[in-house]
């Protein structure tokens, strides 16, 4: 190894204490969330926000949290469960046969129908859920799970992602060879292509969860009944109860302790496929 490239590699100390400025910035939200919810209401408002109170009222929290009114927090996080699962699944799902065929199939429009996807990237999500709604109110669907559901499936940055992963992971003389053995398009698809996207698959899942898991304005806009609804949006509901009644009813605690359990689904997520999900992200990324 020379001088040049050793030099190269020396992490720059500039570099390393932006870095460090970044990984507190974005930790710091988190540390404190995990502090507060080991308060009770009171402590909340009478010790500094950064450190621990003077009790460990966290197992306590917890209960509350899960008996108030009935226990219904736990239908909330199951909802969230339901609706981020199967969106999750079925959007990366659509992604990959869509990105796959984009990528793998030659047909007139290719180019055209790529370009409206990326188009379709650059539109927010909430001009199109009043359009939304009203469409799923004429065919009834308003105030159900599918309301969530299906316009979750839909993800123009999950196709664009695999269409490009597509054209890199799946090379052409392998589907022209399993098209010698007689293998149909959708067995191909299904049998070798699937297995090859399988990361950037992981990739599209992880990106839909989270969207889904934290999705808040197409729930408030499509249900009414608080039984079908996701954490974000009972959260929100005992939040503006709390601050209705001035703070005096104990909800504030709750509310930051739901907040608290809401958020480890996603990172027990995150740690059990981030092998995957790495591995997708950087496939591609180094020309050979």
């Amino acid at each position: 190894m020379n001088s040049q490239t050793a030099s190269a590699r020396r992490p720059s100390n500039l570099l390393t204490l932006l870095m460090l400025a970044c990984l507190v910035y974005f930790l710091l939200p988190l540390f404190w969330l995990v502090v507060s919810a080991t308060k009770n209401n009171g402590s909340l408002f009478s010790t500094f926000g950064l450190w621990f109170g003077g009790g460990f009222d966290l197992f306590g929290n917890l209960h509350d949290v899960f008996t108030y009114n009935d226990g219904i927090y736990g239908r909330w996080l199951l909802n969230t469960a339901l609706y981020a699962g199967i969106s999750a699944v079925g959007s990366a799902f659509l992604a990959a046969l869509g990105g796959y065929a984009l990528a793998k199939f030659r047909f007139p429009g290719r180019n055209l129908l790529f370009s409206l996807v990326l188009g379709s990237i650059m539109v927010p999500s909430t001009v199109l859920t009043i359009p939304t709604y009203l469409l799923f109110s004429k065919i009834g669907l308003v105030n159900t799970p599918l309301a969530v559901i299906v316009p979750m499936l839909v993800s123009p940055f999950g196709l664009y992602l695999m269409r490009v992963y597509a054209d890199s992971a799946v090379p052409d003389s392998l589907i022209d060879a399993a098209r010698m053995d007689g293998a149909g398009a959708f067995r191909i698809f299904w049998q070798v292509g699937f297995r090859l996207l399988l990361p950037g698959f992981v990739t599209v899942l992880l990106f839909q969860l989270v969207a889904s898991w934290n999705n808040y304005f197409l729930p408030l806009i499509m249900l009414n009944d608080p039984k079908l609804y996701p954490v974000t949006i009972g959260l929100a509901q005992w939040q503006a109860q709390a601050g209705g009644l001035g703070g005096a009813h104990a909800l504030f605690s709750i509310v930051i302790t739901g907040s608290l359990v809401s958020i480890l689904p996603l990172v027990a997520a995150f740690l059990l496929l981030q092998r995957h999900w790495q591995g997708g992200l950087a496939t591609g990324s180094v020309k050979d």
